[in-house]
């Protein structure tokens, strides 16, 4: 079962990686890659952590695009932050 604090930073994330699928300013292979990680992270069928883990993996490589807006390159970061402090006992 998820903590409190864990199940509210899966919402978190998914609220700001939502927000960046919608933004039409930002370019399409970068919402592809949010809206991917948004449906990883609802995705029970996998244990939390290793979830967490392959979104971080998908965040970093979209966050090297040189092609993604600087404030949309900060939400990624934070989210990736945050999802990295979901413990593996989860």
């Amino acid at each position: 079962m998820l903590s409190v604090n864990t199940k509210d930073v899966i919402e978190q994330c998914t609220q700001v990686l939502e927000h960046i699928a919608n933004d039409n300013s930002v370019p399409r292979n970068i919402r592809r890659a949010a809206t991917e990680v948004v449906e990883k992270l609802n995705d029970d069928s996998e244990a939390l952590f290793l979830r967490a883990s392959s979104s971080i993996s998908i965040l970093e490589d979209i966050s090297n695009d040189p092609n993604i807006p600087l404030h949309t390159r900060t939400l990624i970061w934070n989210v990736a932050s945050q999802l990295e402090t979901i413990p593996v006992d989860e």
